[in-house]
């Protein structure tokens, strides 16, 4: 939504009301006779999950799209690498740097020039930025996925010479006594051993999906099945196998339950949240300057995410697609550094993290937006069509250039465990709707048809006047035709 579709929303607020506090001023009347927070139509009305909104709509230099500005300085650092630098003899480097020279200019392109999508804070120009990485990064993968398996292991080394060697996984189980009495100088050591750097990881990634999806369900089941999936793919990968306290108590219940408790609570904060927006040379004093600017790093509004999956086969399908594409995304974090080489404390697998960090959060609202909305929004949004194609793309990569380990079978119980699961699921989903529903369009059938049968039966015993079966309505024609013949 445009910026300043958003000010329409709330209105516009003099300098004067923001100053003294007053409260804000009614909405205006809604087409079509609608009531402010009414379901949005065709006629752009907020949602009943959507917060207002007060804008003064001032428009500064930071809010401007300095397209000519950024085409001038674009233009100047490329002539200055035309006529003054001289061109090294170095047919590597110039690759190199032809190749980051080129995503420069197609970033600058997407900052000043792609759509803009449903986030703007702290800037939109942030937003498209990473929207313009996500095109950077598939079309990076599609290069891998084409390469022979050597060819594009080795292909790592142009970005870190360290890259490209086979690297041992570190294995999590072992010795899982939480008192080791074996120990006299540390019985705790193997708690000691688990909390590593992924400890924090874990807390703030979760904190971080929480405020993406925003539902404390949703976040639980995630959590809880990726863990049976750790259980199902030890025999994979290696540093899956983890003790049973380090997956539930130190991960499900530590880690990412307080990570989801504090992402619940945030959440709660921004939804009973004032957003009222006063330019930052409106604002008379410096606190409320410095305010203003903290702020600018909160979202500009915000919409309460109800997916009510149970609702409806649609959105029941498009919740399960969003879970399984999450758990999908968690998988090939770790079996992509399995088959590219790549060490877990790798600077490329944290830009990948803060990578899903930044585009899933847009991707998580702009597909609520089209499941929850979709006479309004058509399509699926842009950076969600991306971070749908990039996790393919990944486990694409996966498949190629390792299938003998993803070929592994499970072990005969784990396999039993899946398909009991499946046939839960797929049994619940027939029973919620198909089954019941049948059954109550049954039940509602034969009640209507039974209160039209005791109607039919009131009103023809009620009707019933002269003793002979005839009805007064019946020979109500039959008298006027007589008392016309006596006029």
């Amino acid at each position: 939504m445009r910026r300043g579709e958003r000010r329409a929303h709330g209105g516009n607020v003099g300098k004067a009301a923001l100053e003294e506090q007053q409260p804000p001023p009614p909405p205006p009347a809604q087409p079509n006779g609608g009531a402010p927070g009414a379901e949005r139509d065709g006629a752009g009305l907020r949602r009943s999950t959507e917060s207002e909104v007060y804008d003064d709509g001032t428009n500064t230099f930071f809010w401007r799209a300095h397209t000519l500005t950024v085409l001038f300085i674009l233009t100047c650092a490329l002539g200055y690498v035309t006529l003054l630098e001289e061109t090294p003899q170095d047919t590597a480097y110039n690759t190199k740097r032809g190749i980051v020279a080129s995503i420069l200019v197609f970033l600058c392109f997407g900052v000043t020039q792609a759509k803009d999508g449903p986030f703007s804070r702290p800037h939109p120009a942030y937003w498209r930025f990473w929207l313009c990485v996500s095109v950077v990064y598939e079309l990076f993968l599609i290069f891998i996925l084409f390469q022979t398996v050597q060819d594009g292991r080795q292909f790592m080394k142009y970005i870190d010479p360290h890259l490209g060697v086979p690297l041992p996984e570190r294995d999590y189980g072992g010795n899982c006594l939480i008192y080791d009495p074996g120990n006299g100088t540390d019985p705790f050591h193997n708690i000691w051993d688990k909390l590593d750097g992924f400890v924090p990881a874990h807390f703030f990634g979760w904190y971080l999906k929480t405020l993406m999806i925003r539902d404390w369900w949703m976040c639980m089941i995630i959590s809880v099945m990726f863990e049976f999936l750790e259980y199902s793919l030890e025999h994979q990968l290696p540093n899956f196998s983890e003790c049973w306290w380090d997956h539930w108590i130190m991960d499900v219940i530590l880690c990412n339950g307080l990570g989801i408790y504090c992402g619940m609570k945030t959440l709660s904060w921004l939804s009973l949240k004032t957003y009222k927006w006063q330019g930052l040379w409106n604002i008379p004093t410096y606190k409320g300057k410095m305010k203003r600017i903290v702020f600018q790093f909160t979202p500009y509004s915000w919409v309460k995410f109800e997916w009510k999956p149970a609702s409806s086969l649609r959105r029941w399908l498009a919740v399960c697609g969003i879970i399984f594409v999450f758990l999908l995304a968690e998988l090939n974090t770790f079996y992509l550094k399995f088959v590219l080489w790549m060490p877990p404390e790798h600077y490329l697998v944290l830009l990948r993290l803060v990578f899903f960090v930044n585009v899933g959060g847009v991707a998580m609202r702009e597909i609520y937006d089209f499941m929850d909305d979709p006479k309004f929004h058509k399509k699926l949004g842009q950076q969600a069509w991306l971070v749908a194609a990039i996790t393919a793309t990944e486990f694409l990569i996966v498949v190629k250039y390792d299938p003998y380990t993803l070929t592994l079978s499970l072990p005969f119980y784990i396999t039993q465990c899946w398909i009991l699961g499946i046939i839960l699921v797929l049994t619940w989903t027939a029973w919620r709707f198909f089954i019941r529903d049948i059954t109550l369009r049954y039940k509602e059938i034969r009640r209507q048809k039974q209160e039209h049968k005791q109607e039919h039966r009131h009103e023809k015993d009620k009707c019933l006047s002269n003793g002979d079966g005839h009805s007064a309505l019946l020979d109500e024609p039959n008298g006027s035709k007589l008392r016309e013949r006596k006029l």
